[in-house]
């Protein structure tokens, strides 16, 4: 086959540029918005927050099938922090629970 007879079409000199423009704000973007959901969350998924009983300073990760190990308790419901400093993350900062999952504080 004549080299200038290739089948992949050939994008004109003066688009190049936008194009590679064009694909390096999108990756940019991407990579942004993606970091942001993962460095947010107070847990991976699959997984719930715990509170650390008795310390408004403490917590752990717990895989959904399983139930908190001792000296942890589940948030109430309705009160589980999802995001760093959220509404719940900065309340519980403040508010303790019991080893029976009760607010002491």
């Amino acid at each position: 086959m004549n080299r200038n007879h290739s089948r992949r079409p050939r994008i004109p000199a003066a688009a190049r540029p936008t194009l590679l423009a064009l694909t390096l704000a999108g990756a940019a973007l991407v990579g942004l918005t993606s970091a942001c959901s993962f460095q947010d969350a107070q847990c991976s998924d699959g997984e719930y927050p715990a509170a650390s009983v008795g310390s408004s300073s403490g917590g752990a990760c717990f895989s959904d099938d399983e139930e908190p190990s001792k000296g942890f308790v589940r948030y109430p419901k309705g009160k589980v922090p999802k995001h760093v400093d959220d509404k719940w993350d900065k309340y519980w900062q403040k508010h303790t629970l019991d080893a029976n999952g009760n607010e002491t504080s």
